[in-house]
């Protein structure tokens, strides 16, 4: 019984994890207009892909969501387009 909830409890972690990336910017409609411009179609297969392009694109570690949202509003303040320009050639 102690292995099966060691499983679960590590099933439920890489669920959660898995939801945050989805959940931490992804769902914000400014950035689902991003993807839209950009020609992307986020899906559960690629969004992991697509969450380590953007990181790469703003130079914020993998897996730190907060500060990557916070460098990508920044970018989206200063030039969209530039933005959205980098991400279409990067997918």
């Amino acid at each position: 019984m102690l292995l099966r909830s060691i499983n679960l409890k590590q099933d439920f972690a890489v669920f959660l994890m898995e939801v945050c990336i989805l959940t931490c910017y992804f769902r914000h409609n400014q950035m689902k207009e991003v993807f839209t411009r950009a020609g992307v179609e986020v899906t559960k297969e690629n969004r992991k892909e697509i969450d380590r392009i953007i990181h790469s694109i703003v130079g914020v570690e993998y897996k730190n969501c907060s500060a990557t949202w916070r460098v990508v509003k920044e970018r989206l303040s200063e030039d969209e387009g530039a933005f959205v320009a980098k991400l279409k050639s990067a997918l």
